[in-house]
């Protein structure tokens, strides 16, 4: 094979695995997208006394680079230098797991080869999920969130479930093409084509069933879900006062209320007025707030995102995240956070634990330390935002509902999401602000995965953004309502609660879990022929 067909064949399979991140794509092309990287690696394969290892990760560096360029180029808004690490370093460690693939099928056999295919995968997505430095945004069963009829079954097994289809589906169908290519004919497959026909028909099948049947315990709550609209660049952090910021969220809040509301839910970060912890509840914007459910809505809730302070005096024990106060001996925290104002009174504030790397956290900080005199001489600082290690809802202050309070990043974990739900959760409460990618393909598919955690968790989801998506989804994934990107505006509907937990809810990544397993005996097995072999 000439080595322009193995250029064509790899580009063919970046190609293929874009469509399914846009709205006018579909999921079900990621079934056949590795089938043209799979025949490079097969001729390399074949010919391995010809072609060394390496062949097999730079082929792949191919597909995975057009991969993750034209479906997260968006980045490029926020950071330009962070689009280029986020692209290259994900194409890179996918390439990694294709060559370590390529090494284990070269050291024993195609079949061995194949199931390591899907048991590495597995494991890398789920590694790179909840390591420090985590970008799942790409994992495959991310690219059916505008396929919610055929991923129903992701409440038993949530996205990794869909990974471990696409690989199966593309392995088996790979296998199947490559023998008829070389005989002409099926014949003596039916049983591998009815295999391979029912790993596609069966899951969908069912969910389809499940789409249909599935119905929600009516037990509604009234929510008006907000988006300001104000521009993150220009005059969200600086260019507009935060009292004016807060007549336009109230006046939005007051335009769709009624006294049966249940919820308002504003975006995160939207106050942002130099909020210490001891005058969390004393800031002008947290009044005025207080005081519109005060006075109009009495027996709302108002979830709100914010960022505010914890000062830790000269001498007193700080957190790891704790940064020096300019001018003092005393340090801070900082935090991005939701807090839940009502007639109460009750102190309810989360405080978002799932940071994005290089903006508001340092990954492994006990290596990278020597940064932090680097940045604090130059002026900067070692950006690393406080967290809490628990999931934790807001609760009515009239019965047991708890919220979710999902801030911007933390959509995209789904084991992360069902932790909340340990504690009788029963909305999810989605605050983000997606204005910082602009009108691109970012805010939408953000806006997606929100419907995978519906699935997921079998819970209707809240969605507010100060701009991109503002929605209402049931406990199915549908959008019930949703508003356009860059317009100020709110949305009223009802929801419902569910407080009983999926199989998905209770067991987690089980799936990702039992790939460690067998990746390690594979691995083992590949290096044991490795090291036999050089004996011999």
């Amino acid at each position: 094979m000439k080595k322009s067909r193995l250029l064509y064949l790899s580009v063919l399979s970046g190609l293929l695995l874009v469509p399914a991140w846009y709205e006018f794509g579909s999921g079900l092309i990621l079934l056949f997208a590795f089938i043209p990287l799979l025949f490079v690696e097969d001729y390399l394969y074949e010919n391995r006394l010809e072609h060394r290892p390496h062949k097999a990760f730079l082929y792949a560096f191919i597909s995975f680079f057009l991969w993750n360029l034209s479906t997260t180029w968006w980045i490029w808004n926020a950071t330009i230098p962070g689009m280029f690490v986020a692209i290259i370093v994900n194409s890179l460690l996918m390439s990694l797991v294709f060559w370590l693939v390529h090494i284990t099928r070269r050291n024993t056999s195609t079949g061995t080869g194949h199931f390591a295919l899907i048991a590495y995968w597995l494991v890398f997505e789920h590694f790179y999920m909840y390591g420090e430095i985590n970008w799942p945004w790409l994992n495959l069963g991310n690219g059916f969130a505008n396929d919610i009829h055929i991923i129903q079954w992701y409440e038993y097994t949530g996205t990794f479930g869909g990974t471990f289809w696409v690989l199966l589906v593309n392995v088996l169908g790979f296998s199947l093409l490559k023998h008829f290519i070389q005989h002409r004919t099926l014949k003596h497959m039916a049983i591998q084509t009815s295999i391979l026909i029912g790993v596609i028909l069966i899951p969908v099948i069912l969910s389809l069933i499940r789409f249909g049947t599935y119905k929600e315990k009516q037990d509604p709550r009234e929510i008006v879900v907000l988006q300001p609209n104000i521009d993150p660049y220009g005059a969200k952090f600086g260019g507009m006062e935060m009292e004016r910021q807060m007549e336009i969220l109230l006046r939005l809040a007051d335009s769709l209320g009624t006294p049966e509301t249940d919820y308002f839910v504003a975006p995160e970060t939207f106050i942002n007025d130099n909020i210490w912890e001891e005058s969390l509840y004393t800031n002008k914007s947290m009044q005025s707030i207080y005081d519109f459910v005060r006075v109009k809505y009495p027996k709302s809730h108002f979830i709100v995102g914010l960022t505010y302070y914890k000062l830790y005096p000269a001498g007193e024990e700080k957190s790891t995240t704790a940064r020096p106060l300019s001018g003092s001996d005393a340090w801070y925290d900082m935090y991005n956070a939701a807090a839940q104002v009502d007639t109460s009174l009750v102190e309810q504030v989360y405080i978002k634990s799932k940071l994005v790397i290089g903006v508001e956290t340092m990954p492994y900080p006990e290596y990278l330390g020597f940064l932090r005199k680097l940045t604090i001489r130059l002026g900067g600082t070692f950006r690393s935002n406080g967290m809490q290690d628990f999931r934790e809802n807001l609760y009515s202050r009239d019965d047991s509902t708890g919220i979710a309070p999902v801030i911007c990043y933390e959509s995209i974990f789904g084991e992360f999401v069902t932790d909340y739900f340990k504690e009788d959760g029963g909305f999810i409460f989605v605050i983000t602000n997606d204005g910082w990618w602009g009108d691109t393909p970012g805010h939408r598919q953000h806006h997606s995965y929100s419907r995978l955690r519906a699935i997921e968790t079998r819970r209707s989801v809240a969605r507010s953004a100060n701009t991109g998506i503002t929605s209402l989804i049931d406990q199915k994934g549908q959008v019930l309502q949703r508003t356009n990107y860059w317009e100020p505006d709110a949305l009223r509907g009802e929801l419902n609660v569910n407080d009983k937990l999926t199989f998905y809810t209770r067991h987690g990544d089980y799936i990702a879990r039992i790939a460690y397993f067998f990746s390690l005996l594979i691995f083992l097995y590949t290096l044991n022929r490795i090291i036999m072999k050089g004996k011999k």
